[in-house]
Order: structure tokens, then C-alpha cells, then sequence
């Protein structure tokens, strides 16, 4: 009794008295698994209420249902005297976006850089925290900070807002900054960078041989640019320069996240791990294990994935009880950390939940307005990375050959408003031999060839297309990876959307023709000569 009023003295008069249990639950990120709260996740989420859930494949339905979903959450929680709950989920765009069924298409983050606009941005991520907000969403976990420093690298390529620190930093500040006026919590991940590995935490633990000051130099400036985050999430990579005891992940490292993110870069939001189900650290540690460690190192929120079930949640809850009543963990470490969540939890007006009527959800979303930004971003970010042979924009003295992949057929509607003359060429996504002769034919007629390419860096048949034409009148539009370039980097001209989203075509067509200008810049470094930044003059 003497140590929940000790604790319970330091919370604010504006906030709720917590005893121990209920402070160690606010540092729990958990989930309850399926698209209806079952009687026995109800029963969980009024025995040990957790500060936070998150939603996952098996939670994701319509607008109106996941209104329901998030509903039940939060009444349940509420019924039981608990602290409503902030409730997460990975809407990152482009690779990873939970909620797709009824809210806007969000594209590639580099297209956010590529636009090189803070306010668009911004925008952006306001549109964002409206859709998450009008289904009960108030946290989200994204965006990501790591850079695009290795394009072999199995889980962060595509989900990189770019490869300069600087220029990611800035379009992470704007995106955060939208994302937070609109209500959501922003959370930066995976500190201190995932960007370099060449190896999925998900299925082992990456290691890094960087020291504190090369992480402070480059993988940690995107966090501080945008520092006006809510919450940064801590990954599970050893960096054995940094922390000395052999295979600890960062999201169990005391140096890394008191010494690196606490002292050295003074962050004072809150620190969540990474899911503690990811083999990084499931294969050494079992989870109650892991959820201590975490918060003795200084972590606010322990995180969990889908991977683990409801009585292990439990357990990891009451190991953590069970170490402060020990001794092992200070009271004081847990005030601390309860007292940050809760300050956010009061900064963003949560602790007084209100349901949400289910039946208007969609209309709150309103997805044809944020579509129409969206259609904004992709004009704003595409880039002419170079134009050797000063073919763009085409003049409307010079013949032209638009060779274009089948798939997407919108492409002669998109081009053909700016020319009736244009002569075309669709070809297979995986082009044929016979296509490649057509398209060599048409191209070999004109004076200017623009040919469309779709992740080509991975495609041989689409790589023996671009070979196969003139390349001194050839002009690439990448629809998706920015290294096609690297399969033939001879062709006059490189141009990039960014993201393979159907509003690529139509904001390509328009700078291909002169009618928009080309206003993007490169997100990822392409070579010496085509760094971060750069864009045809």
C-alpha cells in the first residue's frame, strides 16, 4: 500500500490514481487477436489493462468494423476503471499499410521526399491521422527513419523515406508534424537504424559494427530532425561498438537506449521496443524474460506482436510485477515511464474516450479528398533524375514511341491527351521476344522513345527490352524501384515516379509533355554522379 501511494502521489491531479499493476499495464503494447473482441480478451483487457493495443492482420476489416473493433477496446478498458487505451497500428504506406479496405492507397514513403514540398507532406500525414482517427486509431506505428543505405536490405527497401539523413529528416518532420495535428501519435522506427543490414530481424539478429559516434554521424540524424515524435521504436539489432554484452539487441540495451537515445541525442518521448515475438530475440530470451530486460534497460512500452498469445501477455505483465516487488526494477523506473505515456495519453485529449458511431466511419474518411492529394503528391515528386539527350519534354515537332507495359493500360488514356500522334507499343510485364522486335521496330521510327519500366532491376525480359532500343533516344520512366537505372545506364534520359501506384502514369505524362513541370528530386543516392537531392537541371 505504501508504494501505490508513493507512486500515486507524483501523477497529476488531471490524470487518473494508478496502483503498481495499473502503471506497469501502461507499458504494455499488446493485441488481442481477430476482428471481434472475444469474452476472453475482454476478460484480459479488464484483468491486466494495458496502456496500448495494436492491430494486426486478423483485426483489419471495413471502416465500420474496425469503429467497432476499436469500440469494444476502449469500452471494456474503460467499464473495468482502467485508462483508455492508445491504440496502434502500421499504416506506413507503399510495402505496409494494415487498413486498405475503404481508405485512400497510400503510396511509397520516398515519393514524400521525391516531392520535396514539407507542406504537401505535412498534408499528407494529416490526411493519414484523419482516416486512422475516424476509425478509433490514435497512434501510428510509423514512420520509418531508417535509411536506404543497402538496396539488398530484406525488410526496409521501398519503406525508406530515402538515403541522405538530412533530406530524409526533413520530410520526417513534416510527415510527423502532419501526422500529430491530426491527433495520431507519430512513432519513428527502428532506432537506431535498420537501413544497413543486409538481414531481417523478424528471422535472426542482425549485427552492425558501427560505434555510438558513426550512428550519431548518419543512421540517428533522421530521428533528431524529427524529435517532435511522440515515440521512437528501438529494434532489435546488435551493435557491439555500443553495447558490450554479446548478441543483446538494442531494444534490451541499456546503452543504446539510456546512453545513445536518452543521454547522448536527449530524447525524452516515449521508447517502445520492436515486437518482442521477432526471432531477434524470441530465440534468446523467452518472453517474460525480454519484457523485463526491456524496461530495465529503459524502455516505456514493451511491444508484442501477433506471434504471441493472451497468457503469455499475462505472464510477461506479471513477471514485471513480480521484478519491482523483487527489487529488480525501480518503482521509480516504472512511475517514470507510466507518467510519460500518460502524459501523452492527456496531450492528446484520450483520457476521455467517447465511442464512435460505427455507421458513418467511412464518411469520416473521407478517401475522395485524400485521394485527390495523393494524385497532388505523385505530380509533385516525379523526377527527372537526367536528360542527356534533352528529349523531355517531348516537342510537339518530334515523333514520338510510348512503349508501355499491358498491365497498365490506363497509360494511352494518361499520354494520349497531350499528343494524337504518339505511336504505341503495350508489351507483357515479363515482355516476350516478339514484343521486344515491335517495340525495337516503332522505336527505330520516331524520333523520341519513352519506355515504361515496373521493377526492372529484378526482371531480365524487361532489362533485354530497354537494351534492345536506341539508347540515344530513349528516355526510362520508372514506375517503382529507382535502381532499374542500374541495368542500363546508357538510355538518354531516367525519369522516376517513385511508387507504382495508378497515379504514377498520368503525373508522368504530364512532365513527359511538358504540360506539369518536373518538380521531384532523388530520394535515394544512385551513384557519385546521381546523389540524394539531385535532379536534372
Amino acid at each position: 500500500m505504501l508504494l501505490c501511494l508513493l507512486l500515486c502521489a507524483r501523477i497529476t491531479a488531471a490524470q487518473p490514481s494508478l496502483t503498481l499493476e495499473q502503471q506497469i499495464g501502461q507499458m504494455f503494447v499488446l493485441t488481442v487477436h481477430g476482428a471481434q473482441l472475444p469474452e476472453v480478451g475482454r476478460d484480459f483487457l479488464q484483468r491486466w489493462q494495458p496502456g496500448a493495443l495494436v492491430l494486426f492482420n486478423s483485426n483489419i476489416g471495413t471502416p465500420e468494423a474496425i469503429t467497432r473493433l476499436t469500440n469494444s477496446y476502449q469500452q471494456a478498458i474503460t467499464e473495468a476503471g482502467g485508462v483508455p487505451l492508445l491504440i496502434a497500428t502500421d499504416q506506413e504506406g507503399g510495402r505496409v499499410q494494415r487498413l486498405t479496405d475503404g481508405f485512400t492507397t497510400l503510396p511509397a514513403p520516398a515519393l514524400l521526399t521525391a516531392a520535396n514540398d514539407p507542406a504537401l507532406v505535412r498534408a499528407v500525414g494529416r490526411a493519414v491521422a484523419d482516416e486512422l482517427r475516424a476509425v478509433g486509431i490514435n497512434m501510428n506505428l510509423a514512420p520509418v527513419a531508417d535509411l536506404e543505405l543497402n538496396p539488398n536490405n530484406p525488410i526496409i527497401w521501398r519503406r525508406s523515406f530515402g538515403s541522405d539523413p538530412e533530406i530524409t529528416g526533413q520530410a520526417l518532420a513534416a510527415y510527423v508534424q502532419g501526422l500529430q495535428d491530426g491527433g495520431v501519435l507519430a512513432t519513428l522506427k527502428h532506432f537506431p537504424g535498420h537501413g544497413a543490414t543486409d538481414s531481417d530481424s523478424h528471422v535472426e539478429l542482425p549485427v552492425l559494427p558501427f560505434s555510438q559516434a558513426q550512428v550519431l554521424a548518419r543512421e540517428a540524424v533522421p530521428f533528431e530532425r524529427a524529435e517532435n515524435a511522440d515515440a521512437i521504436m528501438v529494434t532489435h539489432i546488435w551493435f557491439p561498438e555500443i553495447e558490450p554484452q554479446a548478441n543483446l539487441p538494442a531494444s534490451l540495451s541499456p546503452h543504446v537506449i539510456g546512453g545513445l537515445l536518452r543521454d547522448a541525442m536527449g530524447y525524452d518521448g516515449i521508447v517502445m521496443t520492436d515486437a518482442l515475438d521477432m526471432d531477434a530475440v524470441d530465440r534468446q530470451y523467452d518472453y517474460a524474460q525480454a519484457a523485463v530486460m526491456a524496461i530495465q534497460a529503459g524502455a516505456d512500452a514493451v511491444t508484442v506482436g501477433p506471434g504471441i498469445g493472451l497468457e503469455s501477455q499475462a505472464r510477461m505483465i506479471q513477471a514485471v510485477i513480480d521484478a519491482v516487488q523483487r527489487g529488480d526494477i525501480p518503482a521509480a523506473r516504472i512511475h517514470e515511464s507510466a507518467q510519460r505515456i500518460l502524459d501523452a495519453k492527456a496531450r492528446y485529449g484520450l483520457l476521455d474516450w467517447q465511442p464512435l458511431d460505427p455507421a458513418s466511419a467511412a464518411d469520416r474518411i473521407q478517401k475522395e479528398a485524400h485521394e485527390a492529394l495523393i494524385a497532388d503528391l505523385f505530380q509533385a515528386g516525379v523526377t527527372v533524375v537526367y536528360d542527356h539527350g534533352d528529349l523531355l519534354p517531348v516537342p510537339p515537332d518530334r515523333s514520338v514511341a510510348v512503349i508501355f507495359l499491358a498491365t497498365r493500360n490506363y497509360t494511352q488514356a494518361a499520354c494520349g491527351t497531350y499528343r494524337d500522334d504518339i505511336h504505341w507499343s503495350a508489351v507483357a510485364l515479363h515482355p516476350a521476344d516478339d514484343e521486344i522486335a515491335r517495340a525495337v521496330d516503332i522505336a527505330s521510327r520516331v524520333d523520341t522513345a519513352i519506355v515504361f519500366t515496373e521493377n526492372a532491376s529484378d526482371n531480365p525480359q524487361q532489362q533485354a527490352l530497354v537494351r534492345a532500343l536506341p539508347p540515344e533516344k530513349t528516355a526510362v520512366v520508372a514506375l517503382s524501384s529507382p535502381y532499374d537505372w542500374q541495368q542500363f545506364p546508357d538510355v538518354a534520359a531516367y525519369v522516376l515516379t517513385h511508387s507504382p501506384l495508378p497515379p504514377a502514369v498520368p503525373s508522368a505524362c504530364a512532365v513527359l509533355f511538358g504540360a506539369a513541370p518536373a518538380r521531384g528530386i532523388l530520394p535515394e543516392t544512385l551513384s557519385s554522379d546521381l546523389p540524394a537531392g539531385s535532379h536534372a537541371d
